[in-house]
């Protein structure tokens, strides 16, 4: 039988993108990249887990902020290169800027408009404490 790792189009790096989405209303939350080892904790763990490529490690979505992301479902693209996750974010705090989302920006007459706002300001998520 076929792992079902060996399924996805990994690319070059061993990674896929990863799409987190609410799974009670469908917002998209943010976009991470995952390696074999992060999807198949995710799986395990029932909470995404990411590639951070900056740090060169694991990323618990939720290890600093406490905003963790339980996985309700996981789905694969038909090209079988993009993974979507669909969780809860604990917290209903996604981005690292404190929003729901990292999509809180809207292109509006020819500029990037800020349209969502900051749920809780960023120092008080990630530094307190520290």
């Amino acid at each position: 039988m076929k792992d079902w790792l060996d399924e996805i189009k990994w690319n070059s790096d061993g990674l896929v993108p990863a799409i987190a989405q609410d799974h009670k209303t469908g917002r998209v939350l943010m976009m991470a990249w995952m390696n074999r080892e992060s999807l198949a904790l995710t799986v395990a763990e029932h909470r995404a887990i990411y590639w951070s490529r900056s740090r060169g490690k694991l990323w618990r979505k939720g290890e600093e902020s406490g905003h963790v992301q339980t996985l309700h479902e996981l789905r694969l693209d038909c090209d079988a290169d993009v993974v979507i996750l669909m969780v809860e974010q604990l917290g209903h705090i996604a981005c690292h800027t404190g929003r729901e989302s990292c999509f809180y920006r809207v292109f509006e007459d020819g500029q990037w408009k800020i349209v969502d706002p900051v749920l809780k300001d960023p120092d008080a998520i990630y530094h307190a404490g520290h």
